[in-house]
């Protein structure tokens, strides 16, 4: 993969930037299972994962034959909040990448902007992103489609050839694809230990990252 001329680096939120997808899933069972509904990992992965409430709304009615009311969508929230309140982290070492990194960024997140901010401000990470944060809310058209993607890019001012986007999700990497941008597969979440096969585009840990563009970093992070 080129590491030259990246001017944008786009970063997925859940389960990239925070660690929260377990968090997300374990809401997810809570709900489901007063239905009788028993939501398996793999399930969450191929079906949620990455993916917006309208998809995640559709599948649970298509195969499960529940509707997604309003009150259920609350539960949800609420629960997801309290536990983003009690356990949510950022992920190991985001802190000293956005902190080293030398070219702009920002965030681009199929999560409400409900939902962004205040897991950015759980962790503590909304300081480093201020106005670059850009939503679904934002665009027509979700991952895996590339319209938010190229948003961010037109926003800030870059070509998507020169954006280098990091996602977590299959429908994320999808996305950067499409739009025409470099794209790395972050693996180092939680939810993903063991499950995902490594290929030239996966990194597992952050160290990963600035040792594979190494130029995009300055040579002494802020927090050494």
């Amino acid at each position: 993969m080129r590491t030259d001329n990246i001017d944008l680096v786009i970063f997925d939120c859940d389960g990239v930037l925070i660690d929260s997808e377990v968090l997300s899933m374990q809401a997810w069972k809570s709900v489901l299972a007063n239905y009788d509904i028993a939501l398996t990992k793999q399930y969450f992965i191929e079906n949620f994962l990455g993916k917006s409430m309208e998809h995640v709304r559709s599948k649970i009615e298509e195969d499960f034959a529940l509707s997604l009311t309003p009150s259920l969508e609350s539960e949800f929230h609420t629960l997801l909040f309290h536990a983003f309140e009690r356990h949510l982290t950022a992920t190991s070492g985001i802190i000293d990448v956005l902190s080293s990194l030398r070219v702009p960024f920002c965030v681009a997140t199929s999560s409400s902007p409900e939902r962004t901010e205040k897991a950015l401000k759980s962790t503590g990470l909304i300081t480093y992103f201020n106005d670059r944060i850009f939503t679904r809310s934002l665009v027509s058209r979700g991952k895996p489609a590339p319209d938010l993607f190229l948003y961010a890019a037109n926003a800030l001012n870059c070509s998507p050839r020169t954006c280098l986007v990091i996602e977590d999700s299959e429908p994320g990497l999808a996305g950067a694809k499409a739009a025409g941008m470099r794209y790395l597969h972050y693996t180092g979440g939680t939810h993903l230990r063991n499950l995902v096969e490594h290929n030239e585009h996966t990194i597992t840990s952050w160290d990963g990252f600035t040792t594979r563009f190494p130029d995009l970093f300055n040579t002494r992070k802020k927090h050494e």
